[in-house]
């Protein structure tokens, strides 16, 4: 079989029999795309002649592009396509080895998701109030976001009967798994307005659509124009630019974290399949718990030259 037709059969297999996600699946097409035309100008076509030294190679000219290099992350995201294609054209007896089993990706720092304080968020919803149309779709956006946790594909790609009794989610996350996530009285009551006011307008102009959140034409709000609504109210609250709607996934572990939520429950809420993903927004919260040890444990807030507090407290 030839290389092109067997890398076809994989993008299949992932999305029918693994079910990825879109965009899982075009970082993957895009990736073997790259690696094809790279073995192609090596007059590599069929998939028993690829050899380890191929893959080795090919793993250097990706550390070491006459451009910009790759970023450890998206480099790590090549070779795992590198790896599972081989393991496709193995476990389909298409080749008698697997050239790539010894590839191993890049160690990747661990990078400490960034939030934003209550008070931050409270300003940036905020500047949706008010009876225009835009204003209150936006806003019953954004504290979908905030309340939820959902990455920004689950939040556009929700459909009006996955909000179930008002007060509860329906989420459709990666691997296509479903989770359920409360609502609260905030988001509750933003989404019930917009579904009231707006949506029956926006759904009139455009194709009948089953989508939640519809732009100005009726049609399903895309990805792009969720980023924009970010952008534009971060700048009217007077917020970083680089502010995205991650940056509200990120709020809603860090503030529940906070509050003291049980880091399994928080975890089952981000839809996170290890619990050490959710781990690393634990490590963002050791500078409040510092901050309240000092507050609050009585030989934490004077230095070894320090004085007792008078009435003997600290002995007793």
């Amino acid at each position: 079989m030839a290389l092109d037709r067997a890398v076809a059969n994989y993008l299949r297999h992932i999305a029918i029999e693994r079910g990825l996600s879109a965009n899982t699946q075009s970082a993957y097409r895009r990736d073997l795309e790259s690696y094809l035309a790279w073995l192609a100008e090596r007059d590599v076509s069929e998939p028993a002649d690829i050899t380890p030294a191929h893959i080795a190679a090919f793993t250097t000219a990706l550390r070491t592009p006459e451009g910009r290099p790759l970023q450890a992350s998206s480099l790590a995201r090549v070779q795992s396509s590198i790896r599972g294609l081989h393991r496709f054209l193995l476990d389909e007896q298409l080749v008698d080895v697997d050239v790539a089993r010894e590839v191993r990706p890049p160690k990747l720092p661990s990078r400490l998701p960034k939030a934003i304080t209550i008070e931050q968020v409270q300003a940036l919803l905020a500047t949706t109030d008010g009876d225009d149309p835009l204003a209150v779709r936006d806003k019953a956006f954004l504290e979908l976001l905030y309340a939820t946790g959902a990455r920004v594909s689950e939040a556009v790609g929700l459909n009006v009967d996955d909000v179930i009794d008002t007060d509860i989610v329906r989420l459709l996350g990666k691997g296509g798994k479903q989770r359920i996530v409360p609502l609260g009285s905030f988001a509750r009551d933003a989404v019930d307005r917009y579904l009231v006011r707006v949506r029956p307008a926006y759904s009139s102009v455009g194709r009948s659509t089953p989508a939640l959140f519809l732009g100005q034409r009726g049609a399903r709000l895309s990805r792009q124009s969720a980023w924009l609504v970010l952008q534009r109210v971060a700048e009217r609250a007077g917020l970083d630019s680089h502010i995205s709607p991650h940056t509200l996934r990120h709020s809603f572990a860090t503030h529940l974290l906070q509050g003291g939520a049980d880091v399994r429950v928080v975890q089952e809420l981000l839809g996170h399949s290890s619990v050490a993903t959710t781990q690393l927004y634990t490590l963002v919260t050791v500078d409040n718990l510092r901050d309240v040890y000092t507050q609050a444990h009585p030989r934490a807030r004077w230095g070894a030259g320090g004085a007792a507090p008078r009435d003997g407290s600290a002995g007793r």
